[in-house]
């Protein structure tokens, strides 16, 4: 599937604003209501994207505590990096888990309802032997000053 300017601009749009109609959507980037559903239909069955979410004010929803954890492993072969993040796909509260160059192998980025349980299922990951973690560093969001508001499509370059 191509990426011609109307399904950049139905991406970019849906990316940044999720719960946007239909006719909204088609008439901010210029085509007919039938016409941009089946864009954005095709784009999804594409794999372009591949679902919707809110942002929640979790400060005011529920006590919660938000935190980065580090993860040293003893060795970074393929299956040792397959165990480690097939565990961290079956654990929700580890939201995000980037692989890393450097002296870090992995960061993610969690929500657990308090550092006890942060803490209890680190302790979980680390003594399981089959995940080879040499080394866990954890670290507690004191403020969240910045939300996460979508990637800055409008800066990147478009692959053709």
């Amino acid at each position: 599937m191509k990426l011609d300017e109307y399904n950049k601009k139905i991406l970019a749009t849906i990316h940044k604003y999720a719960d946007i109609s239909n006719q909204e959507l088609a008439d901010r980037v210029g085509l007919s209501a039938s016409a941009c559903f089946q864009r954005k239909k095709a784009l999804q069955e594409a794999g372009y994207f591949f679902n919707f979410h809110t942002e929640m004010d979790l400060d005011r929803i529920c006590e919660h505590v938000l935190a980065y954890v580090e993860f040293y492993l003893k060795s970074n072969t393929a299956q040792q990096r397959r165990q480690f993040e097939n565990a961290l796909q079956g654990i929700p509260e580890f939201m995000d888990c980037l692989r890393m160059s450097g002296d870090v192998d992995y960061i993610s980025f969690t929500c657990f309802p308090n550092y006890n349980a942060l803490k209890q299922m680190c302790d979980s990951l680390s003594d399981d032997p089959n995940l080879g973690i040499n080394r866990i560093v954890i670290r507690p969001v004191l403020e969240r000053t910045k939300w996460y508001l979508g990637y800055p499509l409008e800066k990147l370059k478009w692959i053709d």
